[in-house]
């Protein structure tokens, strides 16, 4: 990433809250835009202040109409259900710039919806998760009928400042969601639990929460680095008659395979219908 496509670029962030404010940081960190190529909207006061203050950009309480015939990409950041409303105020100001670009986030808001509501406006459905906040997240993008080659281009060199980005056909966004976007919640409950066996067999919480968290990171690199499947990995740890298999069994009493796979499943109808909220 050499962020040549965003030097000449104007971005407004509407919805800086979390992700908004994890994806300015990144492009700021990345030194792909400068400050006063940025501007973001928020929804209180005391957010304008904060952020404002933070990262040294124009913050709005309101979509800053002015701003609509300068800027190149709207980064849409809102939650799902004010998606179409934004759009709306968009079009009615009648300023954007031919080919301006629309990236939205909000899970279960379709490329068709926003279409609709911004027609012949190039669009990019992403679907980023919370370690972005760290640059260690994953996002993936979905182009709309309009979008061309440089605004894909725009929106990898935005989300490749706050992790990896992969891209796939809309059909697959809804599963994205429920995997990697909700998937941090998964670990963070899987890990809590393996802290608190920790806990239970003598070790302290602290220590516990460290081994744990660090042995989760390390597995998952071993996945990344090795190519190997997760299956063969777990057989490698697994010897004849020891500790390991008889917690895997115990871990196959209460369904943990077929747990998650079906929490993926119900996560992943849920994502379908949050834009129609």
């Amino acid at each position: 990433m050499n962020g040549e496509n965003l030097k000449q670029q104007r971005i407004g962030v509407i919805g800086a809250g979390v992700m908004g404010c994890a994806l300015i940081k990144g492009m700021l960190a990345a030194g792909l835009l400068k400050q006063e190529n940025l501007w973001a909207v928020v929804a209180t006061a005391t957010s304008q202040k904060r952020i404002g203050d933070e990262l040294g950009i124009p913050v709005y309480r309101a979509l800053p109409h002015d701003e609509i015939a300068l800027t190149d990409t709207f980064l849409i950041c809102t939650k799902p259900y004010r998606v179409l409303g934004v759009l709306a105020e968009l079009k009615q100001s009648r300023a954007l710039k031919p080919g301006a670009l629309v990236v939205s986030i909000a899970a279960g808001t379709t490329i068709q919806q926003i279409e609709q509501a911004l027609p012949d406006v190039p669009v990019i459905r992403a679907m980023p998760n919370t370690p972005s906040l760290i640059r260690a997240g994953v996002t993936v993008l979905a182009a709309g009928s309009h979008a061309r080659d440089e605004h894909t281009a725009v929106a990898q060199d935005i989300f490749q400042s706050v992790g990896k980005v992969w891209q796939l056909d809309e059909r697959h966004l809804d599963a994205v969601t429920a995997v990697s976007g909700s998937g941090p919640a998964y670990i963070y409950l899987i890990l809590e639990a393996l802290a608190d066996g920790a806990v239970k067999v003598g070790l302290p919480r602290d220590i516990a929460f460290q081994l744990v968290s660090q042995t989760m990171l390390g597995a998952a690199m071993m996945v990344q680095d090795t190519g190997k499947h997760p299956a063969t990995l777990k057989d490698e740890v697994t010897t004849p008659a020891g500790c390991t298999i008889s917690a895997l069994l115990t871990m196959e009493d209460g369904r943990i395979r077929s747990t998650l796979a079906r929490a993926v499943e119900e996560a992943t109808r849920t994502a379908a219908g949050l834009g129609n909220k």
